[in-house]
């Protein structure tokens, strides 16, 4: 069984496709992109689908970031299915599969993926290492409301976190038994207990986020 994509897909991806996202905002780079890729080999080899496919998508998945964010779903998956140059390695009916694929990634998604791919690429795109989620959040309200005192900042960073962590948040994942499921399961039980939720929150916006 093959344990890793195509050598020359590899080199194409890596020298054509890859460098794209040095123009992205940190949480968007290179090194998320990277991070979603390895995410989504360990993925396809645990449920069996398409080395291939699931790291082009993983590659394509946010090259859309390069037009306006609300829609960059979409615009990646024009990207992916207009560049002729992955016919050498995948028929038209693969295509359709992955720029669906990568249509389907988004966070806010109501709806399941339409194959194991967008749920593979949707599972790979988070990364919910609570402390990391706690981190980000902090780190996202600060640039957003400078102004806030530390009070403001812990009622939006929970209503942010009931928003979309909680058992009946918009996040949705895909593949029961993963890594994710078990660090949401431990992000639910800090939001359901928030005085053990605040002293996470006052050890990480004290020791600052500079390290995300």
């Amino acid at each position: 069984m093959t344990t890793h994509p195509s050598l020359d897909l590899m080199e194409f991806i890596e020298t054509q496709i890859l460098p794209r996202y040095a123009d992205f905002d940190t949480a968007h780079g290179l090194l998320h992109v990277q991070r979603v890729i390895g995410r989504s080999l360990k993925l396809a080899r645990q449920t069996g689908a398409d080395l291939n496919m699931a790291y082009t998508v993983a590659a394509y998945h946010d090259l859309g970031l390069s037009g306006p964010r609300a829609i960059h779903h979409i615009t990646s998956g024009k990207i992916l299915i207009n560049d002729a140059r992955l016919k050498r390695w995948f028929s038209p009916d693969q295509m359709r599969v992955m720029r669906e694929a990568v249509e389907d990634h988004r966070a806010s998604a109501s709806r399941a993926p339409r194959s194991i791919y967008g749920k593979i690429v949707a599972e790979a795109d988070r990364d919910l290492e609570p402390d990391m989620v706690i981190r980000r959040t902090i780190e996202f309200g600060r640039t957003q409301h400078p102004e806030y005192t530390k009070e403001q900042h812990w009622e939006r960073f929970m209503e942010h976190m009931n928003n979309k962590y909680s058992s009946h948040g918009y996040i949705r994942l895909w593949i029961p038994g993963s890594q994710n499921e078990r660090n949401l399961n431990v992000l639910r039980h800090l939001i359901d207990n928030p005085e053990e939720m605040r002293r996470h929150f006052d050890r990480l916006f004290e020791s600052g986020t500079d390290r995300l």
